[in-house]
């Protein structure tokens, strides 16, 4: 089994093909578009859901290696093998990243199992030896982190550009955004709210600045 090298791409605005027309291209395209890529699917025919699914350009046809162009990324996911393993071999040939659902030896990249909670995001991989285990743990994972890790991971965002622009020297900015993303500041989201956990975290900079000063 080949290693992979864990990384988050950027395709917002990119070209992303997938090439199928069910449910788990359905899920595919869904995911893509969350990340703000221009999604092409192509496919004689499309599920109920790819049908209703705005905001995509659909292609009601069989696959075409021409369909592959200025692509950044595809997802192979029809029923049929040889036109899975077309699409592999095409867009490796074209320097473009492949991903064929469920078969990680015709991968250039494989897609974790994530926890999403706003901007946080934890991903799960076994490297496609167990998907299910991976599945498992995303579901364990879900239950541990819940949506207060998504308002505190938007409230740290809102504070890092705060810090950023308002401190110079590098070191105290480091401490300070430490301190806020300790998990105590975490216990005050849960049980007190944002509010509040910003109001500590504002005294908090408040502080080091007057002391440096």
């Amino acid at each position: 089994m080949a290693k992979h090298y864990p990384v988050f791409l950027n395709v917002q605005d990119k070209k992303c093909v997938v090439v199928g027309g069910g449910n788990v291209a359905w899920r595919k395209v869904c995911s893509l578009k969350e990340a703000g890529a221009r999604v092409t699917v192509v496919s004689p025919e499309f599920c109920p859901e790819l049908e209703k699914e705005t905001g995509v350009e659909r292609i009601q046809q069989k696959y075409d290696t021409g369909l592959l162009k200025g692509a950044a990324l595809v997802v192979a996911s029809t029923d049929d093998g040889e036109v899975n393993k077309k699409v592999y071999y095409d867009a490796i040939e074209s320097g473009i990243l492949v991903n064929v659902v469920d078969k990680p030896e015709f991968c250039s990249f494989i897609v974790p199992a994530s926890v999403m909670r706003g901007d946080l995001c934890i991903s799960i991989s076994t490297g496609g030896a167990s998907p299910a285990l991976a599945r498992n743990i995303r579901e364990y994972l879900e239950k541990q982190f819940g949506d207060e890790y998504g308002e505190f991971t938007k409230l740290l965002s809102e504070m890092r550009r705060k810090v950023l622009s308002e401190i110079k020297e590098e070191s105290v900015r480091r401490d300070i955004l430490q301190r806020i993303a300790g998990l105590n500041m975490l216990e005050v989201v849960k049980k007190k709210g944002v509010l509040e956990a910003k109001k500590k975290m504002l005294e908090i900079v408040s502080e080091k600045i007057a002391r440096d000063n």
